[in-house]
């Protein structure tokens, strides 16, 4: 019994940022057959259709990722690819969600991706290859990385994917209103603060996050990329922030708050730098 406790502890404590998943992620996945034309992606047998849409999108998918955290994946990446939604459930136990990456690093897709959400495919699938190249080299969840970034990280690889159900005008609006990300709220081995801890609904959360990101970026790509690679090399995150630069994460980006656009200007832009 104190071995179970101990699994179901490690499984409600990882995660993708919205994926609380249980101990039925951790079983053996047996039900998934490689598929012929590509080995990286298994699909659950019957939808091999659905897998080989997966496999046209995954050569560019894994490019954009690799492109984003200046690094090729550590290790060849595998995508599971659920057809309907007893194997979706079985593997993820949140509901609603299209795919997740659940412990163990496993990227699950459901069937959302091959019926009304099928346009989401390429950037979904992006985002969630995302999440898999980072826990590839620090592990599936690390509280020292926080969600905010992590999930803007992840968004910025797929273009904007996994935050398309809020748009930047809202986003602007809700920081104009006082709901903003909270920047100095601190992870521990058993607390997230995801959504709810800065006031917002799932999608203003992610779409506020990654325009964070971006902001980070497009100020100063090179320092960006320094980052980005120290918290690959498993670095903790405010103090590979502190030493890269010089100031911590909510004083460096009080200037893209400060940047964001009145209700009367365009907002085609991200907020300008200091």
């Amino acid at each position: 019994m104190r071995q179970w406790g101990w699994v179901v502890l490690v499984a409600l404590l990882n995660g993708c940022a919205l994926t609380v998943s249980n101990p039925r992620a951790l079983l053996l996945i047996d039900s998934f057959v490689p598929l012929a034309s590509d080995a990286r992606v298994w699909v659950e047998p019957g939808f091999e259709d659905y897998g080989e849409r997966v496999a046209s999108a995954l050569p560019a998918a894994i490019a954009q990722v690799e492109a984003a955290h200046y690094r090729v994946f550590a290790s060849t990446p595998r995508v599971y690819v659920c057809g309907s939604a007893e194997c979706f459930k079985r593997y993820v136990l949140t509901p609603r969600l299209s795919a997740a990456v659940v412990p163990d690093n496993r990227l699950i897709l459901s069937p959302n991706l091959n019926g009304r959400e099928a346009h989401r495919l390429p950037s979904l699938l992006t985002h969630e290859l995302a999440h898999l190249h980072l826990g590839q080299r620090i592990g599936h969840y690390h509280s020292s990385l926080p969600v905010w970034f992590h999930e803007g990280w992840a968004s910025l690889a797929a273009n904007g994917g996994g935050a398309e159900y809020t748009t930047d005008d809202q986003a602007y609006a809700a920081i104009r209103e006082g709901r903003r990300v909270n920047l100095t709220v601190r992870d521990t081995f058993d607390k997230r603060h995801r959504a709810p801890a800065s006031g917002l609904s799932i999608h203003a959360f992610y779409r506020q996050s990654f325009l964070l990101v971006s902001w980070l970026k497009a100020q100063d790509e090179a320092r960006f990329r320094d980052l980005v690679l120290a918290i690959q090399d498993n670095a903790d995150f405010d103090i590979a922030f502190w030493n890269i630069y010089g100031r911590a994460p909510d004083t460096q980006l009080s200037a893209f708050y400060d940047g964001v656009p009145s209700d009367n200007q365009s907002t085609q832009a991200a907020p300008a730098g200091p």
